[in-house]
């Protein structure tokens, strides 16, 4: 796989290659190169499949991680392509023409992250989060605790337990003594 890590750095400036297993590896590529980069693996690497595409928040950085994972069934390999976009006004080129779909996970990544896609299909509309107009929840500064107590009222009849004490005394009743 040199030859192709070679290739795409020469061509997209793709680096942080590494071959995680014989048949996996990953690699980075930069943002304004994505849609080009997954477009060359997919008509010239033999990268024809999309298995996913998802993002990770990685708010210390300020940056949003795209990953799209592929599969090369001739060679029996999957690549992890990596990407990094900003946090503030997120905005990716889509792949849904690559892949059909691409507006799929185009759609998730916008509900969940926040992340736009322009020109994807239906990538406004609801997709599974009915009426949310709040932060979107899957960001690492979502406060699903504010939004528990904020949403739901405590009903009768709940108990919360420490745990430490809770397994003292129900599996270790005579150590609690």
């Amino acid at each position: 796989m040199n030859e192709l890590a070679e290739k795409l750095a020469v061509r997209y400036g793709a680096r942080d290659w590494h071959d995680q297993r014989k048949d996996l590896a990953s690699v980075m590529v930069d943002i304004l190169k994505i849609r080009d980069t997954l477009a060359w693996l997919r008509d010239e690497g033999g990268y024809v499949h999309l298995s996913f595409a998802t993002a990770i928040d990685n708010i210390e950085r300020g940056v949003f991680t795209l990953t799209y994972a592929l599969r090369n069934h001739e060679r029996g390999h999957s690549l992890m392509v990596h990407a990094e976009v900003s946090r503030d006004n997120p905005s990716v080129d889509s792949i849904h023409l690559l892949w059909g779909q691409g507006w799929t996970y185009q759609r998730e990544m916008k509900e969940w992250y926040g992340i736009d896609f322009p020109g994807s299909p239906r990538v406004d509309e609801e997709f599974v989060l009915e009426g949310w107009d709040q932060m979107p929840m899957m960001r690492r500064d979502f406060d699903s605790l504010a939004y528990s107590d904020a949403t739901y009222t405590e009903r009768p009849g709940r108990v919360t337990h420490d745990p430490a004490a809770h397994m003292k005394e129900k599996l270790y009743p005579e150590a609690a003594k």
